[in-house]
């Protein structure tokens, strides 16, 4: 879907996970290639409109880039403030991560079955250019936070699907049931 409000950089990544996901849907294949054009998208730090740049002091800003008419995929912009971070989360779809500003902390979990989530290895630095996945294939629970105490953070996510309008859960760290959540969008309603 051509966009021409879209600075090109954008609409580059947007055509080609769109290409992507009509040529193969075999996740183990097209994720790899989705991360390398979220790299290709977040290798310069010169296309994202301030206005999905805008922190809040208080909640990270999650702010719809594109969504796919079919449902396919979106792209988002997380923007966090200093000391910023996400409960543990899911997502339920395939994510692609890509590092644009800044600095982020993510840990991964897996969930025992009592509900309790378990640090899952280290916890992972994400710097500039960086891209990282998640997916219930390969792992998708995370809990992710701004490395960065004096300045804003930002990075740009591709997921499998419309995410501000998915049934996701978070996950308390002290276990027990996790809670259902749908997280929209800080520029759009659902």
């Amino acid at each position: 879907m051509q966009n021409n409000h879209q600075p090109a950089p954008l609409q580059q990544f947007v055509d080609s996970v769109s290409s992507l996901l009509a040529a193969d849907s075999d996740e183990s294949r097209f994720l790899p290639k989705v991360g390398e054009a979220m790299r290709g998208l977040v290798a310069q730090d010169d296309w994202l409109d301030p206005a999905f740049a805008q922190p809040h002091p208080q909640y990270y800003q999650q702010y719809l880039l594109y969504a796919d008419p079919e449902g396919k995929f979106s792209v988002v912009s997380f923007v966090w403030g200093p000391g910023q971070q996400t409960p543990i989360h899911d997502h339920t779809v395939w994510g692609v991560i890509g590092m644009l500003r800044g600095a982020e902390m993510a840990q991964n979990y897996a969930i025992a079955a009592d509900g309790t989530p378990l640090p899952k290895g280290e916890e992972l630095a994400l710097n500039p250019g960086a891209v990282e996945f998640v997916s219930p294939a390969i792992g998708d629970v995370h809990k992710v936070r701004n490395a960065l105490e004096d300045q804003v953070s930002i990075s740009i996510h591709a997921y499998g699907a419309n995410i501000g309008k998915v049934k996701r859960h978070v996950f308390p760290a002290e276990g027990g049931a996790a809670k259902e959540f749908i997280s929209g969008y800080s520029n759009v309603g659902l």
